[in-house]
């Protein structure tokens, strides 16, 4: 009978290997992924692949520790409020541009935010709001949707194992 630290939610005790690499590599991929995101404004990488890089850290961990464990440790809620933090965060920035441009309907010129007495401070502290943003959203997303083809296909596989 497989313990309950160790099983993946198949019934089969997982790798101790696995699960130990996976432990630890998990923050490191995590902090690669916010490396990407914050010099993604002045080099290659964003936003995008750095959400991406950060939504593999969660693939990892289910392939690691099961759905059933990486559900328990990041549920859909928090999923849901993450998403809705980084459109936020991205909508928010675009207006406070509008609203400090004074008129002229600058939607993205960081220039206008009145963060510090520098114009181009502003404006490289406009993009790194964005590209966290994007990041957010990018990763809540794409954890989203795993998460729903791995349940979907659990769900498909306890159908069958019922016929």
């Amino acid at each position: 009978m497989p313990s309950k630290d160790t099983d993946t939610g198949t019934g089969k005790s997982g790798n101790i290997v696995v699960e130990t690499v996976t432990r630890l590599i998990v923050p490191f991929i995590q902090l690669f992924a916010l490396y990407v995101v914050i010099h993604g404004a002045g080099g290659p990488g964003g936003g995008f692949q750095g959400g991406v890089i950060f939504a593999s850290s969660f693939v990892l961990y289910v392939i690691a520790f099961g759905i059933v464990k990486a559900g328990d440790r990041f549920p859909e809620r928090a999923n849901i409020v993450l998403f809705s933090i980084g459109v936020y965060i991205y909508a928010g920035v675009g207006l406070l541009c509008i609203l400090f441009s004074y008129g002229t309907a600058q939607f993205l010129n960081y220039g206008y935010i009145p963060l510090t007495h520098h114009i181009a401070e502003n404006r490289a502290l406009g993009m790194d709001l964005v590209e966290i943003g994007i990041a957010i959203t990018v990763m809540a997303v794409i954890t989203s949707i795993f998460f729903n083809l791995v349940w979907k296909r659990e769900e498909i596989g306890e159908r069958e194992g019922e016929d």
